[in-house]
Formats: C-alpha cells, sequence, structure tokens
C-alpha cells in the first residue's frame, strides 16, 4: 500500500535561504508522526510542501501516490485535511459554520450535522453558536482543529497544533490527533514539546537545518546524540505511567 503522503528528496528555498534540503518522509494509514526541530529547522515548510502550498525546486511531493502539483484543489482536499498554524479568521462567524467550511461540497445540513459532531468531539459543542471572534484562542484553536475533522480526509496534517494552549488543551487536540490515526488515517504533526511527541507518536521525525537529522521510533529518533546535535540538550529518557519523560538541560555554548 502506498503512503498517504511522501517527499522524496524535496528541496524548497525561501529567496536565498535554502529551507529544505532534500528531505525526504513518510505517512501511512493508521500512523501518527511527529515532526520535530529547532525553531527555522523547516516543519512548517516539510507541512506546507507536503500539501503543494510551497513550490519545490527539486525532488517530489506526493498525497496517495500521486503528485499533488497533478492534483486539483479538489482532489487535495479530499486526500488531506490541513491544521495551520495562524489562529486568525477574518469573520466573525458562529463556531459551527467555520467547522462546516471543512465540508464544502456536501449540502448546507449535511456539512451542519457534520460539523456538529466535530465540535462535539473536540469539547466545543456549547461555542456552537458563539462568534469566533468572541472566543478565546484555546477555544478558536478547537474550532480549528473541528474543521479539520470535518473533512474527513485520510490523512491530517497539523503544524504546531498546541502553540500556546493550556495543558487540558494541549492534551485533549493531541488525543484528538491520536484518534484518528488509531481508526486508519494518517497523521503529521509537528510539535516543540518533545515529551508531549515521544508520548503519542508511532515515530518521530527530527529535521534541523532543512535535513532530515533521524526518524524512528520516539525514543531512537530522540536519542541524547540527536538531542545534542539538533537542540543542544544534554538529556535522558526517564521511564513514566503515562509515558517517557525527558530530563534535559542546555548545553553551554562556548
Amino acid at each position: 500500500m502506498s503512503a498517504l503522503l511522501e517527499l522524496d528528496g524535496a528541496v524548497a528555498r525561501m529567496g536565498a535561504a535554502t529551507v529544505l534540503d532534500g528531505v525526504s518522509l513518510s505517512v501511512r494509514a493508521g500512523e501518527m508522526v511527529a515532526l520535530c526541530g529547532p525553531n527555522g529547522a523547516g516543519k512548517s515548510s516539510a507541512v506546507r510542501a507536503a500539501l503543494g502550498l510551497m513550490p519545490l525546486h527539486g525532488g517530489a511531493a506526493k498525497l496517495g501516490g500521486e503528485d499533488v502539483d497533478r492534483l486539483s484543489e479538489r482532489e487535495r482536499g479530499a486526500r488531506a485535511a490541513y491544521l495551520p498554524q495562524e489562529r486568525h479568521i477574518a469573520w466573525n462567524l458562529p463556531a459551527i459554520e467555520v467547522a462546516a467550511l471543512g465540508a464544502p461540497f456536501l449540502s448546507g445540513a449535511d456539512a451542519l450535522d457534520r460539523a456538529r459532531k466535530a465540535l462535539d468531539e473536540v469539547g466545543a459543542g456549547h461555542l456552537a453558536e458563539r462568534g469566533v471572534a468572541e472566543m478565546s484562542g484555546g477555544e478558536r484553536a478547537r474550532v480549528l482543529l473541528a474543521r479539520a475533522l470535518v473533512v474527513q480526509a485520510p490523512l491530517l496534517l497539523a503544524d504546531e497544533p498546541i502553540a500556546g494552549l493550556d495543558p487540558d488543551a494541549q492534551l485533549l487536540v493531541l488525543e484528538r490527533l491520536r484518534a484518528r490515526a488509531d481508526a486508519g488515517g494518517g497523521v503529521l504533526v509537528s510539535l516543540h514539546d518533545l515529551t508531549l511527541a515521544a508520548r503519542v507518536a508511532d515515530r518521530v521525525i527530527v529535521l534541523n537545518a532543512g535535513r532530515v537529522v533521524a526518524d524512528g521510533s520516539p525514543i531512537e529518533a530522540l536519542s541524547p546524540a540527536v538531542l545534542r546535535s539538533a537542540f543542544h540538550l544534554d538529556g535522558i529518557w526517564v521511564e513514566a505511567p503515562d509515558g517517557p519523560l525527558l530530563a534535559a538541560r542546555r548545553l553551554l555554548q562556548v
């Protein structure tokens, strides 16, 4: 079975800077993959390139085994849902209408029904009729996650979906993404919290300076050597009842 998402030797530039330098990665059905790395490592660029939102200067991006550039916008939308970092919503629409935007090809009633179920799934059903401009950042994040779930595509890409959220909201978002993978979907999520990445992901891919420097099980990919070279951390993993915990300190810069 082909991967739901593939980057094969992807090269991308922003101006004179190379942001992806031969990046190869994949996500398969039933798999949750965490994309980790320091700021500026290329995580967001990899997510956008996989969706055809960033042009490649070399290599290829595929969704469902087909080159993303050969897919229409509708075909891309049917194969992958996208939850971007940006949470700005221009219009003060009710949450249920924002969530329903994830199903633009359904009838209005069917889209709203799917939206209401997704809002309930993320614990935001009580916000259905409230305008998104009247919500906190955490509430808006749940509504946007619901919109991504409404798509019901086989693949979901989430770019730093827990940034700025309180611990409860962080865990809820990751639980919903984990549930999507457990139900047979593929999930690629970029994360800065290495402990949470190790707890929820089947596989971790580490980017540094636009290159893949590790790809494997969480503890393998986030080995002490990788923690040192990519994150400048002196760290070890400690077993805990809910999963591994990272004990780390910054390496002193000479």
